[in-house]
């Protein structure tokens, strides 16, 4: 893409997250066209379908978290501070945005949740990024006798509160930084494919 034309989509990208961000509602092209005071068909040129347009506010939501992946992911961190990096960079963006304009934030989430079908990479990247900092791990004898997706899965559900757009709204203060590390060294000091007597009981036991 022509650099100038990307960066007039970016730019009118931006222009339409502030605006639904003001009304409280999703972007279309023709309230962009006048928002930007732009004839309807540039706009229609730029994002020739409403669901580009859509895509396009998307890609540019996820863009800061992409790079803070890549950037850890390419570290010589440990594989322990980096899984904290991984969670921690991006918790801390996500409340950043949520205590800087929370109704645009819970907008944008719910726009994403009620099309998760167009969100799905996005998500699905994070968890390629998550399999190769499991491999390191594993490679360094951690999470011994667990299968990849089986480590992805039980770490993604530990560290759900600090993922999940929906949960650092809800929570907010009582999430942290410190209470995020503790949870990755106990992953890293514990989680692994031998049990540890908590399941196989069929019935309780009396006291």
């Amino acid at each position: 893409m022509d650099a100038d034309i990307a960066s007039e989509r970016t730019r009118l990208v931006d222009m339409a997250i502030a605006l639904a961000g003001r009304r409280g509602e999703e972007t279309s092209r023709a309230a962009l066209a006048a928002e930007a005071r732009l004839p309807r068909t540039r706009i229609e040129t730029l994002f020739p379908e409403e669901e580009d347009l859509f895509d396009a506010t998307v890609e540019r939501w996820f863009e800061p978290e992409i790079a803070i992946m890549e950037t850890v992911l390419a570290s010589d961190l440990p594989p322990n501070r980096k899984m904290y990096e991984f969670f921690a960079r991006r918790f801390l963006r996500r409340r950043a945005e949520f205590r800087r304009d929370p109704g645009l934030y819970r907008m944008l989430n719910e726009l994403g949740a009620a099309r998760f079908e167009r969100v799905r990479s996005f998500v699905d990247l994070a968890d390629h990024y998550l399999c190769e900092i499991i491999a390191q791990a594993q490679a360094d004898g951690h999470f011994g006798g667990l299968e990849i997706d089986r480590a992805l899965s039980l770490i993604n559900q530990m560290v759900l509160a600090y993922t999940l757009p929906d949960m650092v709204a809800m929570l907010d203060e009582r999430l942290s930084e410190d209470r995020l590390a503790a949870i990755v060294d106990t992953l890293f000091a514990g989680l692994g494919g031998t049990g540890g007597g908590a399941s196989g009981q069929a019935d309780l036991r009396g006291a």
